[in-house]
């Protein structure tokens, strides 16, 4: 029995019946489907595909926001409306509200909070992402990622990390709650991905991910963040497609590593670690059931409702709706699902909607007034308040900066992200860069990149030869007073790891002007360039590819105010001559 009257529920006698009654009321196919938190499959607010989705799947849950603040307003307030059971609403919120709506505010991402001693960024990140995303209608927060960043290999979760060591995880992502709880006390809030990311290389949505930390090294880490967080109240945990190998072997004596799955379809971690040990009470959601971590280890009739199964209350998003539905009938009917699992994960999940109110009416959706702070000029204050106190100065060796003020001719190199879509017509954050170089007083001469002269002139072997040819050294260092090199590089579910690619082979993009003039490179994502160029003397972590974030680092370039950020070691990729 569970009991719904301590953390993190804490129900009182009156939601502790609206639990009780509405689990009674269910029908199977009802109790199926609050387990699935479901992915619309179009954008825009189609009332009639919304009402075939709830009267079919009787779904549990909602997400998806990928449109402007008006529309996600209509969508959420519709399927409250349309939602026999009021639904969790949720949201990705890692950097602010600009993961509830596109126009939404960027605060900082985690690794920039990270870089400062004052937990105060990743509060305002948690306190901007729930007054955003509660404006919209959402009241389960996907937030705070705990991962630890021990592997600067692992670009899945460099940016996504607050810092390799778990006591500053634990600090932060208690600020991040406190500010969600503080915007909106009717906003669940998550931890993930459990067991914890971070460790290895791998991205989970594209292979299984392994957590190989030993036992001790677990719970000295991941297992002290977790404990902390549970401890305090958390109301959710999402697992990951993560396996931990020496957890399992110590739990399960004997098992073939054959046999071990990631935590997602393990009862040794989720129901013997999580429940039992760890003492959570509160509801464990599956990370996407598309990502192959889940995917490629057992056939989706097999895993959906082996994630129930093994402890997992609800199941995050459905591939074909009547054949997901059908998969946790058959196991249901041939005894692999028990009715008893299946009334626990549903009777946890009506008792966190019990604990945010939404059995009261007047909780599902807010007034349309909310909507005024998204994007709001405080919201903003707070961006520019991180970067001002984050930004940081990884090295500079020869001591290039601050630039003197006769350094003004700038050639300037960016490095994006290759263009994966015809419809690519340059990177517009360059133009800010630019933009924000010549405001500083700056005369920019912008190198062009192999894509840029695609566009430009047609597809043709010249630009590439173009490309090779770097002219005359005397000619060239006569022409500029310095180099800038800004990386704005970042990858997603489609490869393991994400490193700088010149736009051509043997481009002069290339730093072959490293020692010929000074040079400094600029990160606006990740943290782990100096892997790919060790031989730069100064680098400047950025964090966020904002007019914000560029227009202060420059400044802080030229010396108007100091870098406070603190970089973590493993910025240089455990390597001796990243640090020269």
């Amino acid at each position: 029995m569970i009991n719904l009257k301590e953390k993190p529920f804490y129900l009182n006698d009156l939601e502790v019946k609206w639990v009780e009654d509405t689990l009674s009321s269910l029908t199977l196919d009802e109790k199926i489907g609050q387990l699935f938190v479901v992915l619309k499959a179009n954008p825009g607010v189609d009332e009639s595909q919304i009402k075939g989705i709830i009267d079919s799947v009787h779904n549990g849950g909602w997400r998806w926001q990928n449109q402007d603040m008006n529309g996600a307003y209509l969508q959420n307030k519709t399927v409250q409306r349309l939602s026999k059971i009021p639904q969790l609403i949720a949201v990705n919120c890692d950097d602010g509200g600009n993961g509830a709506v596109p126009n939404g505010t960027f605060v900082a991402t985690a690794v920039e909070c990270g870089a400062s001693d004052d937990t105060k960024h990743a509060y305002h990140v948690g306190l901007v992402a729930a007054r955003e995303a509660s404006a919209i209608g959402a009241n389960w927060m996907f937030n705070p990622v705990v991962d630890i960043y021990k592997n600067w290999r692992n670009t899945i979760v460099n940016t996504r990390s607050f810092s390799d060591n778990p006591k500053k995880v634990l600090e932060c992502a208690r600020a991040y709650i406190k500010g969600v709880k503080d915007a909106n006390p009717n906003m669940a809030a998550t931890a993930k991905h459990f067991p914890g990311d971070g460790v290895e290389e791998l991205d989970q949505h594209l292979a299984l991910g392994v957590n190989n930390l030993s036992v001790n090294e677990w719970e000295e880490s991941f297992g002290y963040v977790y404990r902390n967080l549970i401890n305090d109240g958390l109301e959710a945990i999402m697992v990951g497609h993560i396996a931990l190998p020496q957890m399992s072997k110590k739990l399960r004596p004997g098992i073939l590593d054959k046999d071990i799955k990631p935590a997602t379809l393990s009862p040794e971690l989720l129901t013997d670690l999580l429940r039992n040990d760890m003492g959570f009470n509160g509801l464990i959601i599956t990370d996407a059931s598309h990502m192959i971590g889940m995917a490629a280890v057992a056939k989706r009739s097999e895993y959906v409702p082996g994630a129930i199964a093994a402890g997992c209350d609800m199941f995050l998003f459905m591939n074909d709706q009547k054949e997901d539905i059908g998969y946790i009938k058959a196991a249901i009917a041939d005894g692999r699902l028990s009715m008893e699992r299946l009334n626990d994960a549903v009777t946890r999940i009506l008792a966190l909607k019990a604990h945010l109110h939404l059995y009261k009416p007047e909780m599902l959706i807010p007034t349309e007034e909310k909507l005024k702070c998204i994007g709001c000029e405080e919201h903003k204050s707070y961006s520019i308040d991180a970067a001002m106190d984050c930004i940081t100065l990884v090295k500079d060796t020869r001591g290039y900066l601050p630039l003197s003020s006769n350094m003004k001719r700038c050639y300037l190199v960016y490095v994006g992200s290759s263009p994966v879509t015809k419809a690519y017509n340059g990177d517009a954050t360059k133009q800010v860069v630019i933009e924000e170089l010549e405001r500083a007083g700056f005369v920019v001469d912008a190198l062009d990149s192999f894509h840029d002269l695609e566009i430009k002139n047609g597809p043709s072997y010249m630009n590439t030869l173009k490309m090779m040819d770097k002219g005359a050294c005397e000619d060239f260092k006569k022409k500029y007073d310095f180099a800038l090199v800004v990386f704005n590089v970042k990858g997603y579910a489609q490869e393991n790891w994400v490193r700088i690619k010149w736009s051509c082979n043997h481009s002069k993009e290339m730093p072959w002007y490293n020692e010929e003039i000074p040079t400094i490179a600029m990160s606006l994502n990740y943290t782990n360039h100096l892997i790919d160029f060790p031989q730069v003397h100064t680098l400047v972590n950025a964090y966020a590819p904002t007019r914000e974030h560029i227009r202060i680092a420059i400044e802080k370039m030229q010396g108007k105010s100091k870098f406070k950020g603190k970089a973590q070691d493993n910025v240089f990729c455990d390597r001796w001559d990243t640090r020269l």
